[in-house]
């Protein structure tokens, strides 16, 4: 991966990225404020060569910053830590001061800064107040050459002993700081990792590959459209308005020995806007001027009745088993539509719609209609959708984008391919869409200006 593909995964998974620094802060926070608050006391001490000429002063201080290291490995040294222990009032065990004395150099000096941290600020400048002539005394013992008026180094201290104002720890700036460096590599590493593992649909070429058909339109998500009923067909200027009109062009073209007639819309699982693409499909033919007939095959799960406000109590199953005939359940709505719904929910709908009354039925919307169009339910969970697929001209297969597994896609393919039914192409359905597009609702025509249904008379070519 590049640094484009990087920025691009970024982008597509930022909340993932944006979680996990929220996460690694709100931790942070919480570990912050659980610890305890530590002081600290400090003294600065000045080392020098009493005894060196004017000449010797450099080397002298050269001399004095060498051994620097050595005064600051003492200061946790039996010499000093065992007195110290026993100070009146100290109470810190031996262990613990050898842990809580720390010492740094200033650079290109000759001073050491002495700490001693404590969770008590009373006890910090205790330890250090005394620790100060403990360690004056001891360094000055070492450095003796046997001459107690002329030492080799003389301590001075220069600033303290004094209590730091604010706790050295816990630092919550240093702390959020290194929590959200570690959130946001978390949460790369997340969004790459499930970039990399993301099997689902994300372009039209992918679809194409797996089905081995054009890709028909792309159709944006329309985030306006509601939940509940209505068929989602967008403003006449929306941008999914005009991915639905292509699509219906297209389809129209799909086959350059014949024109498609009866088309069964379908996907590979549920919830891939299977329904409304029916619909709107069937809402766009009837707008350019076609006889056009939607039929709910969906005999488990029906959606088409509720979406166009019609009734659902006899349609498709009640005709195939010979209780009503035909045009006693054809139902108008607008100029140029007629729905036939599902019916009631029979125990056997595979036996139904795999029957020779099936083959019959289909054949004589042929012939009164100019499109027929199938909303079939989805591929895997059952077997509907194939066996009316093979009896149709071909079928148009929905997938929905950032959502559609690869797999689901060959599985479906697999069971069109199985009946012999022809896929005219597919709808990479649900699209993103930058910025936000106003998709209002299809609003129905008064029932007064719905034709009447045509006859087989007067549809013969």
């Amino acid at each position: 991966m590049g640094l484009r593909d990087y920025i691009r995964v970024a982008r597509r998974h930022w909340w993932i990225v944006a979680a996990s620094i929220v996460l690694a802060l709100a931790v942070a926070l919480v570990v912050t404020f659980r610890m305890p608050k530590i002081y600290a006391a400090d003294v600065t001490f000045f080392f020098t060569t009493p005894n060196a000429q004017a000449a010797d002063l450099y080397p002298a201080s050269m001399f004095s910053q060498a051994r620097l290291k050595s005064y600051a490995a003492l200061l946790t040294s039996d010499r000093i830590i065992v007195p110290l222990a026993a100070t009146p009032g100290l109470g810190i065990p031996r262990d613990d001061l050898v842990q809580q004395i720390t010492s740094e150099t200033v650079a290109d000096t000759v001073m050491l800064v002495v700490s001693v941290q404590d969770q008590s600020r009373a006890r910090a400048l205790h330890a250090v107040t005394a620790l100060t002539p403990l360690f004056e005394k001891v360094v000055g013992t070492l450095e003796n050459t046997g001459d107690a008026t002329k030492p080799t180094v003389r301590v001075e201290v220069v600033a303290g002993p004094e209590l730091v104002p604010d706790p050295v720890s816990p630092k919550i700036m240093n702390n959020l700081s290194l929590a959200g460096l570690a959130g946001l590599m978390v949460g790369a590493g997340l969004a790459v990792a499930r970039e990399v593992s993301d099997s689902s649909l994300r372009t039209a070429e992918a679809l194409q590959t797996l089905i081995g058909a054009p890709v028909l339109a792309r159709v944006p998500i329309d985030t306006s459209a509601p939940s509940r009923s209505g068929p989602f067909v967008s403003d006449a200027q929306s941008v999914r308005a005009e991915a639905l009109r292509r699509l219906r062009t297209n389809l129209q073209y799909a086959d350059a020995d014949r024109p498609v007639q009866v088309v069964a819309v379908t996907s590979a699982v549920p919830a891939e806007g299977r329904s409304a693409t029916a619909c709107s499909l069937a809402l766009l033919f009837a707008e350019s001027g076609g006889r056009v007939l939607i039929v709910d095959a969906e005999l488990r799960h029906p959606r088409l009745a509720t979406f166009l406000g019609r009734e659902n109590t006899a349609g498709l199953s009640t005709v195939l088993t010979g209780a009503v005939a035909l045009d006693e359940v054809l139902q108008p709505w607008g100029a140029g539509l007629w729905l036939l719904s599902s019916g009631q929910t029979p125990p056997n709908p595979s036996e139904l719609l795999s029957s020779s009354r099936m083959t019959d039925l289909v054949e004589e919307l042929r012939g009164r209609f100019d499109i027929v169009i199938f909303d079939c339910p989805p591929l895997l969970p059952v077997t509907d959708a194939a066996v009316i697929a093979a009896r149709s001209d071909g079928a148009l297969f929905v997938a929905r984008a950032r959502r559609t597994k690869s797999a689901q896609v060959t599985g479906a393919v697999r069971a069109l391919h199985a009946v012999n039914a022809r896929i005219l192409g597919g709808v990479l359905n649900m699209v993103p869409a930058k910025g936000d597009e106003a998709f209002p609702r299809f609003q129905a025509p008064a029932p007064e200006e719905a034709p009447k249904i045509p006859s087989a008379r007067s549809t013969e070519r």
